[in-house]
């Protein structure tokens, strides 16, 4: 079986096997942790990826596989282009869309003059569905698959975004806020509210289609002890769903906290205390962490989701990837959208590598990308499932364009190796480097073609 060498991107030969579909070009993914990146990544210059029925059957040389494919299957000719995995997104704000880019001289006076207020429109069921149904059009257009997502403290904000993505068919993680004090009345749950409405949230979502639930106490200064300790109730009674919060992103906040919580050794103690750290734990920022944290975030198998265009907007500081690295302590990337400001995690690889600098630490394309795909499917206890190419996995998978853009395009054809690709890549490019988007085998995202780009 042979394919158009003039195809056009994306283009296909033959219609009738419809339940396996076939997509040539750069193949990319990781098999582990890229401490000898060379031998931990898969790439494939001509490859060949083989999709039936939602899920990866076979990935590897275009030469091997061409002929093993049933007559009349359909072939999508990707050539020039680069398939990596679909993109993992493990902190993000659906509910703060609407105001990204706000100004503020800090996170705390973000928090009251723009998040609260933004987040009370969520009452009204409709416009939390208008707003689910752009976040994840925005997702897939970045190439992002699957995101662990902060809703608000009204069930009806979770119970809009799991309609859309089950509808869509994503594999997505969110939960409902947890917030029964320090924020205003209009969004304040109680500890009985908060853990009712969570535990008949996620049974009605925890594995329903590829939804998966994640118990959300927003941070602990806006939790009562009463609270963290319904949560953790419910942390015990479910053990495979996931745990998100905030912690330790910014001075003020992390002064704040100890005020409130006597008697605690660290920020990150307190949810340590309450059962709250373990595998499918994850946590936004980890700014401000000492080496205890560092250790124990370790030990407990939660995960330090780093936020850089969020830390570097609102101020809160410079993330320790050295120190990070050096415990062993698992970390992923994330947006932070609304507090970041940009879906892309292209563009989060971009700042993720500034930040490293500053600090005198060298954060390479390769584990960048092994962060956003493999690792953060490592991490949350996806392996396999997600976040990569590897036959069995469900068929998550983004189309990445070298030359997307002029500049992109121009420093591309100088790459000598993967990695300049792949850091030219995550230094140059954003949305306009995905070509396309697919979520268990079908097609959710094409970017327009333009006659500036044919």
């Amino acid at each position: 079986m042979t394919v158009n060498q003039n195809a056009d991107p994306g283009a296909t030969r033959s219609t009738g096997a419809g339940d396996i579909q076939a997509y040539r070009a750069q193949l990319l993914y990781f098999r582990d942790t890229p401490k000898a990146e060379d031998e931990a990544c898969e790439w494939i210059r001509d490859g060949l990826l083989v999709v039936r029925d939602g899920v990866i059957e076979q990935c590897g040389e275009h030469d091997r596989l061409i002929g093993d494919l049933p007559p009349g299957t359909s072939v999508h000719d990707w050539r020039n282009h680069l398939i990596t995995p679909g993109f993992i997104d493990t902190h993000i704000h659906y509910p703060q869309t609407d105001m990204i880019a706000s100004p503020a001289p800090g996170l705390l006076p973000w928090l009251e003059t723009y998040t609260f207020p933004t987040e009370r429109r969520f009452e009204n069921p409709e416009y939390a569905q208008d707003v689910a149904k752009f976040f994840l059009d925005e997702l897939l257009r970045c190439g992002t698959t699957t995101a662990l997502v902060y809703c608000t403290v009204h069930p009806g904000s979770a119970q809009a975004f799991f309609a859309e993505s089950h509808a869509r068919n994503l594999r997505m993680v969110a939960g409902k806020v947890m917030m029964d004090r320090n924020c205003p009345e209009y969004l304040r749950d109680t500890a009985e509210s908060g853990a009712r409405d969570s535990e008949d949230l996620l049974r009605r979502w925890h594995g329903t289609g590829r939804q998966m639930y994640a118990l959300t106490p927003r941070f602990a200064p806006t939790s009562t002890p009463e609270q963290l300790g319904r949560c953790s109730e419910l942390a015990q009674r479910y053990p495979d769903v996931f745990i998100q919060s905030h912690v330790a992103e910014n001075r003020d906040e992390v002064k704040w906290v100890m005020d409130l919580f006597p008697g605690y050794r660290s920020y990150l103690d307190i949810y340590d205390r309450y059962g709250l750290l373990r595998p499918r734990a994850v946590y936004g920022h980890c700014v401000w962490l000492d080496d205890d944290d560092w250790r124990r975030l370790r030990d407990s198998g939660a995960v330090a989701a780093h936020c850089p265009t969020s830390n570097q907007f609102l101020g809160s500081g410079l993330f320790d990837h050295a120190t990070a690295r050096n415990f062993g302590t698992p970390v992923t990337l994330a947006t932070d959208v609304g507090g970041g400001s940009s879906f892309s995690m292209l563009q989060t690889m971009n700042e993720a590598h500034k930040i490293a600098r500053l600090s005198g630490h060298h954060l390479t394309a390769r584990r960048m990308f092994w962060q956003a795909t493999q690792g953060a499917a490592k991490h949350l206890g996806l392996t396999g499932r997600i976040g990569t190419l590897e036959a069995g996995a469900e068929a998550d998978f983004i189309v990445l364009d070298p030359k997307a853009t002029p500049l992109l395009a121009r420093r591309s054809a100088y790459a000598e190796s993967l990695e300049e690709l792949l850091f030219a890549l995550a230094m140059l490019g954003d949305d306009r480097a995905i070509a396309a988007t697919y979520a268990a085998g079908r097609e959710v995202h094409r970017r327009a073609r333009t006659a500036a780009h044919p």
